[in-house]
């Protein structure tokens, strides 16, 4: 990287550096300091070497990008000590002094959101996931700073959802780098999701529940939308927690297991008969399935209404016997 120097500095001209260096006494009351961060535009004297007070103050080069670094070699340190009269001198020729600019990352979700604002300006729909070319992309900008991104230039191309343009950090700086991007749009939609791993036989529940954004494109299309599509149901099988679930993959809870005894109910007028009966089938609540009447061995109709419960149909009444 090259270096300006602000200060006036004694040139060095045809002269070794060893030879340059033993020209000058040997002190070393004043140290130089090997990595150095700077917050600032400038690299003061201070920062490079141990001095104090006014002088310690000068400014004597220009600091690096923010988010980068420089480093200054023996000879060069010791122009500077050299011009500002201190008692310094290097060892040998591997010292080295190191400075990184201090910075702060713009992070990718505020890139995106920036380029999404802009966007929507041009007619494209809010709810969308940004895909940039540049999937490494980072801004550095100076520690302390509370600008964003601003969007220099911008071209949609609503057809294929592309997109081009100039962005540049910290907004509203002059002297701000700019940079070219280029990415695509592509839909979103919120999907409910599990936020832990439910198992077969649970019951899902609505603290059960997180909402996550996902490409449209990629859902299938029984996928659910809705979380009062999962409360309440249980998994067929266990399900992972963070992934689509499949309207297929849950059901309302089995309130009466296939194999299982149950108690028969049948209400009438002024009536109410029951009688033990043995379960054809799964049922959950509300569910209409086969009842073996173990008394009188014949097989009926009857509507699920509890755990181990299910009410026989009037025209199945005679089969109670």
């Amino acid at each position: 990287m090259r270096i300006i120097i602000i200060a006036t500095l004694i040139l060095i001209g045809g002269t070794s550096f060893d030879a340059f260096a033993k020209s000058f006494p040997t002190e070393t009351n004043v140290m130089v300091r090997n990595a150095i961060k700077v917050d600032a535009a400038v690299i003061k004297l201070g920062d490079l070497f141990t001095v104090k007070g006014e002088k310690a103050e000068t400014a004597v080069a220009y600091a690096p990008q923010p988010g980068k670094r420089a480093t200054f070699d023996a000879k060069w340190l010791y122009r500077v000590a050299r011009a500002y009269k201190l008692n310094w001198r290097p060892i040998n020729d591997r010292i080295r002094a190191v400075v990184v600019r201090e910075s702060q990352v713009i992070s990718n979700d505020e890139i995106h959101d920036a380029i999404r604002d802009a966007l929507v300006e041009k007619g494209a729909y809010p709810n969308t996931e940004i895909v940039l070319s540049n999937k490494f992309l980072k801004f550095h900008v100076a520690g302390g700073s509370l600008s964003g991104v601003a969007v220099d230039e911008i071209n949609f191309q609503r057809r294929s959802q592309r997109f081009t343009a100039i962005i540049s950090a910290p907004a509203g700086d002059a002297n701000a780098k700019q940079i070219r991007v280029s990415g695509r749009l592509y839909q979103t939609v919120e999907v409910p999701v599990l936020s832990r791993r439910v198992l077969a036989g649970e019951t899902i529940k609505e603290e059960d529940i997180k909402w996550i954004k996902l490409r449209s494109g990629r859902l299938q299309a029984n996928t659910v939308t809705g979380e009062a599509e999962l409360i309440g149901k249980t998994p067929r099988r266990g399900l992972r927690a963070g992934f689509p679930i499949l309207a297929s993959s849950v059901r309302r809870p089995i309130l009466v297991a296939k194999g299982s005894l149950i108690t028969m109910v049948l209400r009438a007028p002024k009536m109410l008969l029951t009688a033990q009966g043995k379960a054809l089938d799964n049922g959950s609540d509300g569910d209409v399935i086969r009842i073996n009447n173990t008394q009188s061995n014949k097989i009926v109709e009857a509507e699920v209404i509890g755990h181990g419960r299910v009410a026989v149909r009037t025209t199945s009444m005679i089969a109670m016997n």
